[in-house]
């Protein structure tokens, strides 16, 4: 494998520091932040917003920027990334690896883009010459499992490319191609310069196989109140 870089991977966070949870708790803590009245999409804005932020920490001025979204929650993130760097004036690219969404709030997302300036291309076929200061990795979340699809070694090859070449990656929750729970790192899986989770760390962030991947690794909130939280 490519060397990772930064090689040092550190966490950021404030009362989610300490906080670990599996895929599945993850889950029943959105559940619970949308029966307190935190809709999902508003959650996925929230999340997006925040991993932008985290970007433009790293861009005084925009750029070129590739958002490599997936089919399902984890693109919508990325869609809303995209719109809010195309309204800060990037030159925004976004990469449709397995299609067109399918989750309603990633569809949402999908839609609102259709009014901006975002070249959308679909199946990888970004031209090899096309050059970007920054790609988001908002392919696979959490959910991920077992072996990279076609389509998804595909696109995560194109990350780890662009990253050799100099681009800063930004991974949505996780590289692409890892398991969240146990960090088994599948062949071809991305890697990231910034991972930004939300609301609570994963064991993916702490696992020694996965943690080097991650870069460094930034645990955002996304709005759902500590007391909103299941007790596990």
């Amino acid at each position: 494998m490519e060397s990772v870089r930064p090689a040092s991977h550190s966490r950021e966070g404030a009362n989610m520091k300490h906080r670990i949870v599996t895929a599945a708790q993850m889950k029943e803590i959105e559940r619970a932040g949308d029966a307190h009245g935190l809709p999902y999409l508003q959650m996925m804005e929230n999340a997006g917003l925040a991993a932008y932020a985290e970007l433009q920490k790293q861009f005084p001025y925009p750029g070129r920027l590739l958002v490599v979204c997936g089919k399902g929650n984890n693109g919508g993130d990325g869609f809303v990334i995209a719109r809010a760097a195309a309204k800060d004036g990037w030159s925004v690219t976004v990469l449709l690896a397995e299609g067109e969404p399918k989750t309603t709030d990633a569809i949402r997302n999908f839609e609102r883009l259709h009014s901006l300036p975002v070249h959308i291309f679909a199946n990888c076929s970004i031209p090899e010459t096309q050059h970007f200061d920054a790609a988001v990795d908002a392919l696979y979340g959490t959910g991920f499992h077992g072996e990279l699809r076609p389509s998804g070694l595909a696109a995560c090859e194109l990350i780890r490319r662009l990253h050799k070449g100099g681009a800063f990656v930004l991974a949505v929750d996780l590289p692409s191609g890892i398991n969240t729970d146990t960090g088994e790192v599948a062949e071809g899986a991305a890697y990231a310069d910034l991972t930004v989770t939300f609301d609570s760390y994963k064991p993916l962030h702490l696992a020694e196989t996965s943690a080097p991947l991650c870069g460094k690794i930034v645990c955002a909130d996304i709005g759902i109140r500590d007391e909103w939280h299941p007790e596990f």
